[in-house]
C-alpha cells in the first residue's frame, strides 16, 4: 500500500488543516477554488476519468516542450497544485458508489458541470447529503442552476460578452474585442471561496450543511457596476475608448526604448499632470494653459498623446516607471510574461513556488495572491498526473483491498 506523501501531512498551522474537499470540476472557474484551499492546508481530492479528461489536459496549450499529453498542460498544471488526483467512471454504479464513500469523509464537494449534469450522474446535492448531511457544496456554472439560460454550455469568453466587457473593450468605432482568457471564470472563483468559506462558517456555528448555487455571470457584473450606475441614474450608455478614461488624461500605453516595449501613464488629477511637466522638463508644449485642466486636457487628447509619445520613447518602460513613480505620476512598465518571472515584487512575496513535476521538471505555481499572518501558504504538491494518487486515496483513505482495488482497476472503474 502507498504511504501518505510528505508533503501531504496535515499541518496543525496551516489555515485549513482538517478540511476534505472533493473536487468534480473542469478549467478554472471551480478548480482554483479547490486550488486556493488545498494551498492553505485542506486535502482536495479532484476526481477526473481517462474517458473525459479535463479540456486544459487535452487540447489547451502551452505543452511542456510544445508535445501535448495528459499530464503535460500548463494550464491545468497552473490551476491544481496541491491536490491528490483520482480516477473514477462515474457513468457506472460502482464508480458512483465510490465517489460518495469519498464524499462522506469530506467537508466540501466543488462541480461546475452544466446544470443537471452533476445530478444525472447521481451525485447531486440531495444525494451526497443523504450520506454527509453536513455537506457544504458549491455548484459554480455560467449562470446559475436555474433561469431561461441555465443549461446553455458556454465558455468564459461567452460570459465576457453577456457581461458587457466586450462590448466596453477596443477603440471608438472599431469592432469589440474580447478579453483574453475566460476572464469570469476567475472572479467567480473569488466569489466561490469566499462563499465556502461563509458556508463552512455557517456550519460550525449551526452544524448545518448548504449548497452554494454560484452563477459566474452575475459574479462578472459586480466589475462592470460603475458602467452599469452611470446608465440606470444618468441613461448614458458607456462605449469603447480604447485605453482612455473620462476621469483621467492623458492616460494609456506609451512607447518605449525597444522592441514593443510599454509603459501606461495615468494622470488622475491636475497636481499630476503639473509632476508630469516637471518630469518631462516642463517643455514648452505642455505649458498651454489649456491644459492646465482635465477637461482642457480631454479637448486635446490627441494632441498631447502624440507629443507625450515622442519623449517616452527616449526610456526603457522600467526607466520610464522609475522615474514617473519618484515624480509622483501614476505608471507602471508593461510586462511581457518573461517579466513576470524576474518581477521584484513577485520574487520579493514569494509568489512564484517551484516544484518538481515528472513532466515539466521544475515548474513555477502561483501563489494564491494574499498572504495570512498566522497561517501562511505552504509548498505542498505539485499539480497531479491523471489517476496518479489513485492507489493512496482508495487503498488508504477507503480502505479498499489489493484485491479490490486490482479488480476495480482491471473493471475500468477506477479509470
Amino acid at each position: 500500500m502507498s504511504t501518505e506523501p510528505r508533503s501531504l501531512e496535515r499541518r496543525s498551522s496551516a489555515a485549513l488543516a482538517g478540511l476534505r474537499v472533493v473536487e468534480f470540476a473542469v478549467f478554472a472557474a471551480g478548480p482554483v477554488v479547490g486550488k486556493i484551499m488545498a494551498n492553505y492546508g485542506a486535502e482536495v481530492i479532484r476526481v477526473e476519468s481517462h474517458a473525459n479528461p479535463d479540456g486544459f489536459r487535452t487540447h489547451y496549450p502551452p505543452f511542456a516542450g510544445n508535445t501535448p499529453g495528459l499530464d503535460r498542460s500548463g494550464c491545468f498544471a497552473l490551476f491544481n497544485d496541491g491536490k491528490l488526483g483520482v480516477t473514477l467512471n462515474l457513468k457506472v454504479p460502482e464508480g458512483v458508489a465510490l465517489a460518495k464513500r469519498l464524499v462522506a469523509r469530506a467537508d466540501v464537494v466543488v462541480e461546475n458541470f452544466t446544470p443537471g449534469t452533476i445530478e444525472r450522474l447521481g451525485l447531486g446535492y440531495e444525494a451526497l447529503r443523504a450520506v454527509k448531511p453536513d455537506l457544504v457544496m458549491l455548484s459554480s456554472c455560467n449562470m446559475g442552476q436555474t433561469g431561461p439560460y441555465a443549461r446553455h454550455p458556454g465558455f468564459g469568453s461567452m460570459l465576457s460578452s453577456l457581461g458587457g466587457f466586450t462590448h466596453l473593450t477596443g477603440y471608438p468605432g472599431e469592432t469589440p474585442l474580447l478579453n483574453y482568457g475566460p476572464y469570469i471564470d476567475f472572479i467567480g472563483a473569488g466569489y466561490g471561496l469566499i462563499a465556502v468559506m461563509a458556508a463552512l462558517d455557517h456550519r460550525r456555528r449551526t452544524g448545518q450543511g448548504q449548497h452554494i448555487d454560484l452563477s459566474q455571470y452575475e459574479c462578472g457584473l459586480q466589475f462592470v457596476i460603475p458602467a452599469l450606475l452611470d446608465y440606470v441614474a444618468n441613461g448614458h450608455l458607456a462605449e469603447r475608448a480604447g485605453n482612455r478614461s473620462a476621469h483621467c488624461a492623458p492616460q494609456g500605453a506609451f512607447p518605449c526604448r525597444g522592441d514593443d516595449a510599454w509603459c501606461t501613464i495615468s494622470v488622475t488629477s491636475d497636481a499630476e499632470w503639473e509632476a508630469l511637466r516637471r518630469a518631462m522638463g516642463d517643455p514648452e508644449w505642455a505649458r498651454d494653459p489649456a491644459y492646465a485642466t482635465l477637461l482642457g486636457r480631454k479637448a486635446h487628447e490627441d494632441v498631447i498623446e502624440a507629443r507625450l509619445a515622442e519623449w517616452t520613447r527616449q526610456y526603457t518602460p522600467r526607466e520610464l516607471m522609475a522615474l514617473l513613480q519618484a515624480a509622483g505620476v501614476p505608471a507602471a512598465a508593461v510586462n511581457t510574461m518573461a517579466d513576470l518571472y524576474s518581477d521584484p515584487q513577485l520574487a520579493a512575496r514569494d509568489f512564484w513556488q517551484a516544484l518538481s513535476h515528472p513532466a515539466f521538471g521544475t515548474f513555477h505555481y502561483e501563489s494564491s495572491g494574499f498572504t495570512l499572518s498566522d497561517t501562511p501558504q505552504q509548498p505542498g504538491l505539485p499539480s497531479p498526473c491523471l489517476g496518479e494518487h489513485n492507489e493512496y486515496v482508495f487503498r488508504k483513505l477507503l480502505g479498499l483491498s489489493a484485491e479490490e482495488f486490482a479488480d476495480l482497476l482491471e473493471r475500468k472503474v477506477i479509470y
